[in-house]
Order: structure tokens, then C-alpha cells, then sequence
């Protein structure tokens, strides 16, 4: 019998839905997968009960319902500052996963290269791969997760046909100030290189902090693909709802593969959304204000037990340092995190390229008592998790 893939051969499963499976194999608290465990907005829902009895069964327009796009153009033109045409810089994709599938697809061949910032999210490396791409990584330098910008420099001297950008980052917050994002622009102009950012976070930045969108850095709309997603802005991650903003040229492209790897995007849920999509500014602010509350709530639980940890600049993410335990594999020690503490936290190793061992990420996008009742459970971590000799 012939062997299978050789392109997916090193895979693994998500270390990051693993670490969901095991925090309810121990009835841990799960701060592994970023999901929330509160409601969408109750009018987004009411409207989904009201989709459910009219005619929003079949299949929408591949690239996305046009109540859907407009509705989406709209917001995103006040959010960027720039006019969206509904009708040719959008696709609909399922989820900001697929988008940067079909983002990478769409502009990448087999053998280019692709810059990818480390830390990442774990699905950046396998899109590359999938497409027949190699990755150049480049390191974002704890604890503020800065770059070398002589070291971007040579990545982008080995001719890469693309870079990825997350902004805010996940899993270490960190949030770009103009001033990288325009050095990032110089190289991208002078190598000619494409953009790929992933914004899911766009509006979870916290004060002082600002996000800029790359794509409207000057002479950037033309090689951006912008991939963004409804999941963490409207608490729906099970939707599936996501989308890529570019130019027209490359949004046609884009369009052939979304068609080929998925179809579209659920109708009645592309449908149910156009309500949260038209929501007011004072919708956003509460947004952030949300996290924010829980952001302070639970960096001052980990002060409080003495537990070292970064401060997120954006997104809802928090890298804790587990040094201190001495543990060779970031990944037992969070099988013993969730197994005797109940805790559930996915290790720092599936997001570096560089051999880390000593950090874990663990999220605040849970209810103020579901937070709680996890700082309540780590006060035992010193006293149910031993060092190792």
C-alpha cells in the first residue's frame, strides 16, 4: 500500500482542543480553548430564533449572503476608515481558520516563503505547510514580545511571497505600535510581499493601547489580505462566521478557493449576525470594558498567589511562568495542572518554534465566578503540584 501524505506527516492534533478533551476527562476548569462561557448578545440570538422559520435553509451566495456583506462593509468601513465594497473586496469563509487557509491558497505557491512571528497560533505553521510553503520564523523577544528588526530585515531578504501578522497576538497580547507596523510596511513594499493579518482581536485592545489596521498603512491595501472572524467580537466562536477584506484582484482569487474548500458559510447564521453587525460604537466600548474588568480581575488573583505572569496588551490571553517546578514538559505539567489542581491550560511549546518549556497560556474570557472558582483551585498549585528534583 502506498504511504499517506508526507506534507502532513509531522502533524499533530491541536494541542489547544487536546488540552479542552483534558480538562474534561479531570473536570478541570477550562482556560485552555478561548472560548467564553457566557452569552452572545441577546439580540443577535433573538434573531437567530427568528431566522430559524423563514427561508434561510439552502445555500447562500458562496462568497457570502449580500445581507451579510453589507452589513459586514459597512461596519468595517467606519472600523478602518477606508469604503468596503460589499460586492468585491469580501468573501465569507467559515471562521478566520478557513480565511487564512484560503488567504495562504490565494497567494502563495508551492516552495515560497512565508514569515511567521513566534510565538504563534498553532494553525499559522500547518497553513503553510498544507500549501506547499515553507515558514522563516521570527522570534518575538519575551517579556514585551518585541522583534529584532535586523532579524525581521534578513527574513525578508530571503524573498518570502508572504507574511503572517496577528495583531492583537495570540497567545501573548501583544499589540503592534504604528511604528513597527510601518517598518513591517517598509519591508513588505521593497520585497514585495503580501500581508496576511489575522484581527480577530481587533476590538479587545486595552488602554493606552491602539490597534491600527495594517491594511490602511499608506501603499498597504494592495498586498493585505485582512482575515478577521465574528467569533470573539460577538462571543459566537461555534458560528463559523469569518471573512478576508482585500483588494478586488486578489479577493476574486480568493473567492475560486473558498469555493473549493468549503462552499460558504452557514446562511442562517450569516443571517442571525447581521444584527450584531450593525450595533453602535457604545456596543464595542462595553465590549472592552468587559474585558478589561476580567483582565484586572484575574492578573490581580495571580499577583495575589505570587504567580508570574505576562500583561496582555490585547486579546484575553495570559503566558504564566511555571519555572519554578522545574518540569522538562510543558505539556505533563499541564496533564497535572488540569488532572490535580483542575485547571485546564495548553503549554507554551505549541506556540514557539523556539524551544520553550517554561510558560503555559491560560485565558479570561469566562464568566467573573468561573474565574474565580480557577484562582480558588490555583492557591493549591504550590501545595498539589511538586517541584521536580
Amino acid at each position: 500500500m502506498q504511504s499517506l501524505s508526507e506534507r502532513t506527516a509531522g502533524f499533530t492534533d491541536s494541542v489547544i482542543r487536546r488540552m479542552t478533551r483534558v480538562s474534561m476527562q479531570y473536570g478541570a476548569v477550562n482556560l485552555s480553548q478561548g472560548f467564553p462561557d457566557f452569552e452572545p448578545p441577546k439580540e443577535i440570538l433573538d434573531r437567530m430564533a427568528q431566522v430559524a422559520y423563514e427561508d434561510f435553509h439552502q445555500y447562500s451566495i458562496t462568497w457570502g449572503s449580500q445581507n451579510f456583506r453589507e452589513a459586514l462593509a459597512a461596519k468595517q468601513s467606519r472600523c478602518m476608515g477606508r469604503k468596503i465594497d460589499p460586492n468585491t473586496e469580501i468573501v465569507t469563509t467559515c471562521g478566520s481558520t478557513e480565511a487564512m487557509m484560503a488567504a495562504m491558497m490565494t497567494v502563495t505557491n508551492p516552495g515560497d516563503k512565508v514569515i511567521i512571528f513566534s510565538p504563534f497560533y498553532e494553525n499559522y505553521g500547518a497553513d503553510t505547510i498544507l500549501s506547499g510553503a515553507e515558514p522563516i520564523y521570527v522570534p518575538l523577544v519575551p517579556p514585551d514580545f518585541h522583534f529584532d528588526p535586523a532579524v525581521l530585515e534578513d527574513a525578508f531578504r530571503q524573498h518570502p511571497k508572504a507574511m503572517i501578522l496577528c495583531n492583537p497576538s495570540n497567545p501573548c497580547g501583544k499589540v503592534f505600535t504604528r511604528e513597527e507596523l510601518e517598518f513591517i510596511a517598509t519591508l513588505a513594499e521593497k520585497h514585495d510581499t503580501y500581508v496576511i493579518t489575522d484581527e480577530v482581536y481587533e476590538h479587545i485592545v486595552y488602554a493606552p493601547h491602539k490597534h491600527t489596521y495594517f491594511a490602511t498603512l499608506p501603499g498597504m491595501w494592495e498586498r493585505t489580505l485582512s482575515c478577521s472572524s465574528l467569533s470573539k467580537t460577538y462571543s459566537i466562536t461555534g458560528w463559523r462566521l469569518g471573512y478576508i477584506i482585500a483588494p478586488p484582484n486578489i479577493i476574486d482569487r480568493a473567492k475560486k478557493v473558498h469555493d473549493f474548500l468549503t462552499v460558504g458559510a452557514a446562511a442562517p447564521l450569516q443571517e442571525a449576525v447581521v444584527t450584531g453587525l450593525k450595533f453602535g460604537p457604545d456596543y464595542y466600548d462595553d465590549l472592552l470594558a468587559k474585558y478589561t474588568h476580567k483582565k484586572e480581575l484575574f492578573l490581580k488573583g495571580l499577583d495575589e498567589l505570587n504567580i508570574t505572569h505576562t500583561d496582555p496588551e490585547g486579546a484575553y490571553y495570559v503566558l504564566l511562568d511555571i519555572s519554578e517546578f522545574g518540569y522538562e514538559s510543558d505539556l505533563e505539567f499541564c496533564e497535572d495542572l488540569a488532572h490535580y489542581v483542575g485547571v485546564g491550560a495548553v503549554p507554551g511549546s505549541s506556540f514557539f518554534r523556539e524551544p520553550v518549556n517554561h510558560l503555559i497560556r491560560l485565558h479570561f474570557a469566562k464568566k467573573d465566578e468561573t474565574l474565580l472558582e480557577a484562582l480558588n483551585r490555583l492557591e493549591g498549585l504550590r501545595t498539589k503540584i511538586k517541584p521536580k528534583k
